[in-house]
């Protein structure tokens, strides 16, 4: 089965992609795989507080990631994996398309804002000609209507 990987993180424009996601899955008779990065930056202090640090990261990703598996579950019948991986967000996300051979697209929010779409999207951008699957760039600023009318 093709999965649809996307990217979960703090932004706001996340919710576009998980909702694109999650609808091109359901009907496409795709998956979706919901990755989420933690930055290693975050553990650089002594082993047990890094160790401690690194259970409530792991704790909050799984509750904001089954906000939506719920959403994607109820309203468009897609059940969603996690994968939680740790190091620097660009090496993980190549590491995890290589490794899962039904990725079939990339699926990144693009930020509206004056600060650009995002550092991910900026940099996959520029080497989307070399990368193994396409990259569907959402664009943060759509509203539910226009993406239920794309997807």
């Amino acid at each position: 089965m093709r999965k649809f990987l996307v990217l979960l993180d703090d932004s706001r424009e996340c919710l576009n992609a998980m909702r694109f996601a999650a609808m091109r899955a359901a009907n496409t008779g795709g998956g979706v795989e919901v990755l989420s990065i933690i930055p290693p930056e975050e553990f650089n202090h002594w082993m047990g507080v890094g160790d401690i640090m690194r259970a409530e990261a792991r704790e909050r990703i799984e509750v904001h990631f089954e906000v939506f598996a719920k959403w994607m579950r109820d309203r468009q019948g897609v059940n969603p994996h996690l994968v939680i991986r740790e190091g620097e967000a660009l090496a993980e996300l190549m590491a995890q398309i290589r490794e899962d051979p039904d990725i079939g697209v990339l699926v990144l929010g693009a930020a509206s804002g004056k600060g650009g779409p995002g550092p991910l999207v900026t940099q996959l951008s520029k080497s989307a000609g070399t990368l193994p699957v396409p990259i569907t760039i959402v664009p943060g600023s759509l509203s539910r209507e226009q993406l239920e009318a794309i997807t």
